[in-house]
């Protein structure tokens, strides 16, 4: 079997509701794996402005980020339709002839209906019909993205159980890591300079700052425990900042790169994921549990189910869901650490989780989907023959 038929002979453009320079996560990870192989076309949400239509280019690499730049003057065309025609002219103008289609947004059906993908991959990583400001018509064209996709991944496990029925071709891949990026976190000495000042001991977290943390939470523990110190680092995504606690041990240090992040977690006693349970909570897996670990840090969560499974059962992250839980969990990690055995545990079960490694299985599954959709054709020809 081929690795894809030779990907190389292949175009893949990529459809994601995350602009390429937000936050560094999936999408960034498994595409510049893909662009080796391949050209890869990363097609954003647009921008709106006052010029006329047109879309916007910047190089990776081999990884060609595409924006569309719609006009905000009234249009009696929808911004459907101009989208589709700026695609038009990019397939045209770059000879994308021979492609596959990765959606990570259902949304981007209603500008793509007018192409014939070779393959259609549907890389759901969060239920975002549970995000807030989430469009009414996301679940509708998630059930029709379950219709044209011939391989749908999942970005966890409870995401899988909550999917599988919609699909027949359908596996759970969570988000793996670059142990060797925040294994670094390990080695590391002294502390940036926007940090250096914070005093210790410090919990941390980094990621987007939005409807999925728990501010209750951490208000009640910041005021409880006021020697602690709680750093967030991340872009304040669809709240209003003003809603964010603020008290004289919470520091906010706002965005960060992804190079950045181990030097930052390097100077952390415990790192936080402190979400909240709710609608948009139910089904994520965070990427950033197994990177703090890597990092060596000890880590307190709530309890999310994919990280109660995977890392809580067993010891490796503590549960927290109220203040008197995180304290007792925050108390007994300072007071004697987590030990020896328990960085060893970590090191065992992140032994097998690398990009790599995922984006292979995935490539593998393209195969093997791409081997059965030739079959008619195969047994088609031989028929002739």
């Amino acid at each position: 079997m081929d690795e894809f038929y030779n990907l190389t002979q292949y175009s893949l453009v990529c459809f994601s509701h995350l602009r390429w320079n937000f936050v560094y996560q999936r999408p960034q990870h498994l595409m510049t794996r893909c662009a080796k192989l391949c050209r890869v076309f990363y097609i954003e949400e647009p921008f709106f402005s006052d010029e006329a239509d047109h879309y916007e280019l910047k190089f990776h690499g081999n990884i060609c980020v595409v924006t569309p730049v719609l006009c905000n003057a009234a249009s009696e065309r929808s911004n459907a339709v101009r989208i589709k025609d700026l695609l038009n002219e990019l397939f045209r103008v770059h000879s994308i002839t021979k492609y596959v289609f990765w959606y990570y947004t259902p949304m981007a059906l209603a500008f793509t209906d007018q192409f014939d993908p070779q393959l259609i991959i549907y890389d759901c990583m969060d239920e975002l019909s549970a995000f807030r400001f989430a469009p009414a018509e996301l679940k509708e064209l998630e059930m029709e993205m379950f219709r044209q996709a011939d391989l749908v991944f999942t970005g966890g496990q409870s995401l899988f159980e909550h999917k599988k029925p919609w699909h027949h071709n359908i596996y759970p891949l969570p988000s793996s890591i670059d142990k060797e990026h925040f294994g670094r976190a390990r080695k590391l000495n002294g502390n940036p300079v926007d940090q250096e000042q914070i005093p210790y001991p410090r919990f941390g977290y980094y990621g987007v700052i939005d409807e999925r943390l728990d501010v209750e939470l951490i208000n009640k523990v910041a005021l409880e425990k006021p020697d602690w110190h709680f750093i967030f680092i991340g872009p304040i995504v669809k709240i209003d900042s003003s809603s964010l606690p603020k008290h004289p041990n919470i520091h906010y240090l706002g965005s960060k790169s992804y190079k950045e992040l181990p030097f930052y977690i390097a100077g952390w006693d415990i790192a936080l994921i402190p979400f909240a349970r709710n609608e948009s909570t139910q089904f994520i897996s965070p990427t950033k549990t197994p990177e703090y670990l890597a990092g060596g840090k000890p880590v307190i969560s709530s309890s999310i189910k994919d990280i109660v499974d995977l890392y809580g059962v067993s010891g490796l992250v503590k549960i927290a869901d109220t203040s008197e839980e995180f304290i007792r969990a925050g108390e007994s990690i300072l007071l004697g650490g987590m030990g020896v055995k328990w960085l060893e545990n970590v090191d065992y079960l992140l032994a097998g989780n690398s990009w790599d490694k995922t984006w292979a299985t995935m490539l593998q599954l393209m195969t093997m989907t791409m081997d059965e959709k030739r079959k008619p054709f195969i047994l088609k020809t031989n028929y002739y023959v």
